[in-house]
């Protein structure tokens, strides 16, 4: 982690407690920055028992009065957890309830036709090149390989030079989301457009080097990425409503668009359904079956050729 010294007299157990979870495949960084906050403010507030009380948890999770709801919420989630952790090895603790969850926010993914995706492709492929810009070299490419490898942002910013084997033509995802690392096949255009781009950026490069970097060969930040982007959509035409289209979508429709075409060429989804599942890397079958929810409210005549075989793969009403 870092350079903290733990110092309240439960220290030692908020260290287990995150361990323990990162045991589990969390990373736990931020959290893990928050129980540090935690346990100086235990110090700070002479606090000296083994279990955590009402005064101790409520004043470290409301005690500054301009924190956002979310903040407050990370703190009850962090504090309820390690309360039960501490329970469970005999300390008893107040197990805050979480009371600040924020609203969750409704965002209809936006589903590209492949006009737009030819469009969107083609405005990045026209973007003029630079001296001091290597945007026209990477970022078609880029957004390209997020909607062909169905990829969230932050898998394609953190790819590097050696997880991108063009001979095998696969890409090898590393600590994702919920921890999880897969290999994934990329289609054969993907590969020819990825050798030229090596040709063109990665000539001499460590095996170390970030895939897509920035001009000082560093690795592509996000706010990049996204301004980039919103750029590419005004060039095809693409409006933005200011919640959408996000890079994001670009994932989405590489889901959609697959469904549809296994539908519409007779496969088995029951069978395949696992393998785009495993290929997306979702934890579990929940998030994948979002993708046929919304398939289904997008396309219901092709869907409905199909209702029998799919009626109980496809849940009811708004999947998570």
């Amino acid at each position: 982690m870092n350079n903290y010294r733990w110092k309240s007299s439960i220290a030692d157990h908020m260290q287990e407690y995150l361990v323990l979870m990162r045991m589990t495949g969390f990373q736990y960084k931020r959290q893990g920055r928050m129980l540090e906050m935690f346990d100086q403010y235990c110090y700070d507030v002479g606090f000296t028992g083994d279990g955590l009380d009402a005064e101790l948890v409520n004043g470290f999770c409301y005690g500054v009065y301009y924190e956002k709801a979310s903040t407050r919420y990370q703190k009850e989630k962090l504090l309820s957890g390690l309360a039960e952790h501490l329970c469970t090895i005999g300390n008893p603790s107040y197990i805050c309830p979480r009371k600040s969850a924020p609203k969750k926010r409704t965002y209809t993914p936006y589903i590209f036709s492949q006009e737009e995706l030819g469009n969107l492709f083609r405005a990045a492929d026209t973007y003029p090149s630079h001296r001091l810009s290597n945007r026209h070299i990477v970022d078609h490419v880029m957004f390209r390989l997020i909607y062909g490898c169905g990829l969230r942002l932050s898998e394609a910013l953190n790819l590097k030079l050696k997880d991108v084997d063009l001979t095998e033509g696969t890409l090898t995802i590393l600590h994702s989301k919920n921890n999880k690392d897969r290999k994934i096949p990329m289609a054969a255009s993907l590969v020819d457009r990825c050798k030229k781009y090596n040709r063109e950026m990665h000539l001499f490069s460590d095996q170390e080097t970030y895939y897509f970097k920035s001009t000082f060969n560093r690795r592509l930040d996000n706010s990049t990425a996204y301004r980039r982007f919103r750029e590419y959509l005004w060039h095809a035409g693409i409006p933005h409503s200011g919640r959408g289209p996000r890079i994001h979508d670009l994932r989405h429709a590489y889901c959609v668009h697959c469904l549809k075409r296994w539908v519409l060429t007779g496969k088995d989804l029951t069978n395949l359904f696992p393998y785009l599942s495993a290929y997306l890397g979702h934890a579990d079958f929940r998030g994948t079956q979002y993708y046929l929810r919304l398939t289904a409210d997008l396309y219901p005549d092709i869907i409905s050729k199909t209702e029998a075989t799919l009626g109980y793969i496809i849940p009811e009403g708004r999947c998570l």
